[in-house]
């Protein structure tokens, strides 16, 4: 499950540089600076929806795609044998209880306990599962995280995600262009066109507007994970879950690729202020919220 927001973020940060590269190069920036001194809030608040959404969607339309090539996972369209078999049959049985369509089931080859689930659409998603997890789990915890994954797919939070990231994407884009304007217009006294203190400012303003952003779409993930931990306890049973949960801690399951970690089962074991930065809750919070029947 870690896997699926570092990927999603590390796609909309290299598409919103693109678009923010095209867009210069097609002059539409230029747009901001019609009225000389002035700046024209209306084109400033398109172009930062075209970018912020843009980058957002286009990530998530790529998502199934990258994280198949970032992970190697492999899709199961004719079982190879026994265990694959119950793979099939267990998301199929877990799907139709969610109420959503079959999604593709995947498998990757890697040592660490881990599974996630991604996708633009609830009825087009992909599942996948490591073998590490198959080869170190219990069927019935097996089955608990492949409910947490179909959770997740079922309560839509790829694109729930995709909506929170395009929002504060449009913010930084909108706000790092307005801190550029007063620097060059105010601070360096610039009365021609955007100056390099315009191009300087924006590019500082937009990392650090960024770096809070990423804290307000990683506490989105870490709501949407106690949510999926829910929804496998419903599908599947809470012990099971909580039995899962804890092997992960025991275990110190490995890292997904860092463009894939928000959708992943488990998180870091990150501390203090970096703790703002996780995309899952620790562990031992989620057990407890089983424990509570949160």
């Amino acid at each position: 499950m870690i896997k699926r927001v570092a990927l999603f973020i590390a796609t909309n940060l290299a598409v919103l540089l693109v678009l923010s590269i095209v867009l210069r190069l097609l002059g539409v920036d230029s747009i901001l600076d019609e009225r000389g001194a002035g700046i024209d809030y209306n084109a400033l608040l398109i172009l930062s929806l075209v970018i912020g959404f843009g980058g957002s969607f286009i990530s998530l339309a790529l998502s199934k795609w990258m994280a198949k090539r970032s992970t190697g996972a492999r899709v199961i369209t004719q079982p190879a044998n026994a265990a694959e078999s119950w793979l099939l049959a267990t998301v199929e049985r877990q799907a139709r209880q969610a109420g959503i369509e079959m999604p593709e089931v995947a498998v990757y080859d890697a040592p660490d306990m881990n599974a996630f689930a991604t996708g633009a659409r609830r009825n087009a998603a992909l599942v996948a599962v490591s073998t590490g997890l198959l080869r170190s789990m219990p069927k019935d915890e097996v089955e608990a995280v492949l409910a947490h994954e179909i959770s997740h797919v079922a309560n839509g939070d790829m694109v729930t995600l995709a909506l929170v990231q395009g929002v504060v994407n449009t913010f930084v884009i909108f706000l790092s262009r307005i801190i550029g304007h007063f620097v060059d217009r105010v601070i360096l006294k610039n009365e021609r066109g955007y100056g390099l203190g315009y191009f300087a400012a924006v590019i500082v303003a937009q990392l650090l507007l960024g770096i809070l952003a990423s804290i307000i779409v990683m506490w989105v993930s870490r709501q949407r994970e106690f949510r999926a931990d829910s929804g496998s306890a419903e599908l599947n049973g809470r012990e099971p879950m909580i039995r899962a949960l804890s092997r992960l801690e025991r275990g110190m399951p490995g890292q997904l690729p860092e463009a894939l970690q928000a959708f992943g089962i488990s998180g870091g074991a990150k501390r203090s202020m970096m703790r703002l930065f996780m995309s899952h809750p620790p562990i031992p919070e989620r057990i407890e919220a089983l424990r509570r029947g949160l």
